[in-house]
């Protein structure tokens, strides 16, 4: 790695102003703002049947890790990778392969290793590392890497163009401030974007419920009332209309260029208001007229039913026609309140309908006139429903957006300008920026200047600091008396939770020993945090 080098007073400066961050805040680069960026294995290590998940860009998600569909590696392919790229709790994971920009935290569990991911080691000293994890997922942070990454069909950022991407540093005390206001509004925008997201579910319910109670009677029985008529039958659907069953043409019939007959073979051709005709036929088998109700037979899709039309119809559709008394809307709307009756009725391993499913079932059937009145006050409702949808869909999108504006706010000062004015001893002299820079200049500089202590003796210290405190995994495991995850067992067996990599070394061997040659333990099913489970022997066998 190269050196941790700041960027120069003007420099710093003149990505301040283009990214209009408050005076008071300074710039660096994140090879230096952070403790250090790597970015994992390039190689592909072989899998293991028992080791450590490898995580990628794909198991960042929504601020965490997914280990959910992780691969597992040998605890000697781990202990390579972590000689360059070990992991730490509170360092951030950042994919910077394919879909670019996702961020996670990494947690107290760090027995995993890590490809093709944006490692920015955390910096307490400098760095309040919720600020800095609201920095790399923001909109300003992200539009800098779009603007310089590579690739044809996968797109990717260097880890060069990562430690050089710029992080600014307002005095730790703002940065705090910072933190907490963003927990605060982003959590208020989840919450609204959760109520919002679950409108369009509530909305179909009530449809169903608008459907269900026009259906039964129940929507018209004031009205009926006012009129004096008595309420209608419940009869067969084929008292109302009579049937067609779809007849799919041969392939090579079917054609995309609009010669012949529209066809249609089933309800992904249907987008909620509309039949999308984008299959025709010159030899159509069966041709349902206009004013038809299209139900699905066969499929995922059976019972789904839609407006039909003039159309050549495939197999998996019947084409229901109302008698020419009979009110079609109403009907179609009969016949939708029901259709998760009719799909009880689907038989085999491809769920099919017949003929008689559909004629023979049963629906309320009253005269014109309430059908009339019926699919007028459907329809209005209805309308009340997509209004209420087209409103909540446009506020969705506004929400979705806010979170970015927020970052804006945020990453300009204007979240903390009253919070400034208030506290300006929080944000000038030594607890300036710039102090706070300086300091860790010095501190990094006695660093470098001290001489490297001898591989013989540290091996020689932490001899004997292990011999202290470690015992064997199957000596940790027979006093818990209980399984352990990896990370447990490593405790318990008396590791330090800052262990380096010898000691994990030892660890890791020790296990293998154990799994292998002495088979005084068992590796359990990984639980759902990714990390592998162990127990001993003989207490797995009676189990």
């Amino acid at each position: 790695m190269g050196k941790l080098m700041p960027l120069n007073p003007s420099e710093s400066e003149k990505v301040r102003v283009n990214f209009q961050f408050p005076s008071n805040w300074i710039v660096e680069v994140a090879h230096y703002a952070f403790n250090e960026i790597r970015d994992g294995t390039h190689d592909s290590p072989k899998e293991a049947a028992f080791g450590v998940p490898l995580v990628t860009s794909k198991n960042l998600l929504d601020g965490v890790i997914d280990f959910t569909n992780t691969k597992t590696i040998s605890f000697d392919d781990h202990h390579e990778i972590s000689k360059r790229s070990a992991v730490s709790s509170g360092d951030l994971l950042f994919s910077m392969i394919g879909t670019i920009g996702n961020v996670a935290v990494v947690p107290e569990n760090t027995n995993f290793s890590v490809k093709n991911v944006g490692l920015f080691r955390k910096n307490d000293e400098l760095l309040n590392r919720r600020f800095a994890f609201y920095w790399l997922k923001s909109r300003p942070y992200q539009k800098y890497l779009e603007e310089r990454q590579r690739g044809g069909n996968q797109k990717f950022v260097s880890l060069g163009i990562l430690r050089e991407s710029p992080v600014p540093l307002p005095p730790l005390a703002e940065q705090k401030v910072i933190a907490d206001k963003l927990d605060t509004l982003l959590a208020q925008v989840e919450s609204t974007k959760a109520r919002l997201e679950r409108i369009p579910d509530i909305l179909k319910r009530f449809r169903q419920s608008v459907l269900s109670a026009a259906v039964s009677g129940k929507l018209t029985e004031e009205w009926r009332a006012s009129l004096g008529q008595e309420i209608g039958n419940v009869k067969p659907l084929d008292t109302a209309g009579k049937i067609i069953a779809g007849q799919s043409p041969s392939k090579s019939d079917v054609n995309f260029e609009g010669k012949g007959e529209p066809y249609v073979t089933g309800p992904e051709q249907w987008d909620g208001r509309k039949i999308l005709h984008h299959k025709w036929t010159e030899h159509p088998k069966r041709i349902a007229p206009s004013g038809s109700i299209f139900v699905t037979v066969k499929g995922a899709g059976v019972g789904t039913t839609f407006p039909g039309c003039y159309a050549a119809i495939g197999r998996d559709i019947y084409a229901f026609v109302p008698n020419e008394n009979m009110n079609h809307t109403y009907i179609l709307f009969a016949i939708q309140a029901s259709a998760d009756d009719v799909v009880l009725k689907a038989k085999g391993l491809i769920p099919g309908l017949t003929k008689s499913d559909i004629v023979e079932h049963e629906v309320y059937l009253p005269p014109v006139n309430e059908q009339a009145e019926i699919v007028c006050r459907v329809e209005e409702l209805f309308a009340f429903a997509d209004s209420v949808e087209k409103k909540a869909a446009a506020a969705l999108a506004r929400v979705n957006s806010l979170t970015q504006s927020i970052f804006a706010k945020a990453f300009r000062g204007e979240l903390t300008a009253d919070w400034r004015t208030a506290n300006p001893d929080l944000i000038s002299g030594e607890n300036s920026a710039e102090a706070l820079l300086e300091k860790i200049k010095i501190e990094r500089g006695a660093m470098k200047k001290q001489p490297k202590s001898k591989r013989t003796a540290v091996k020689k210290k932490i001899g004997s600091h292990m011999s202290k405190q470690v015992i064997k995994v199957i000596d940790a495991l027979e006093a818990a008396g209980k399984p352990l995850s990896g990370q447990q067992l490593l405790a318990a067996a008396g590791y330090p939770s800052d262990c380096d990599t010898e000691q994990l070394e030892q660890f890791f061997l020790d296990i293998r020993k154990a799994l292998i040659s002495e088979k005084t333990i068992v590796k359990l099913q990984r639980g759902d945090d990714g990390q592998d489970w162990f127990a001993l022997a003989q207490k797995s066998a009676k189990e």
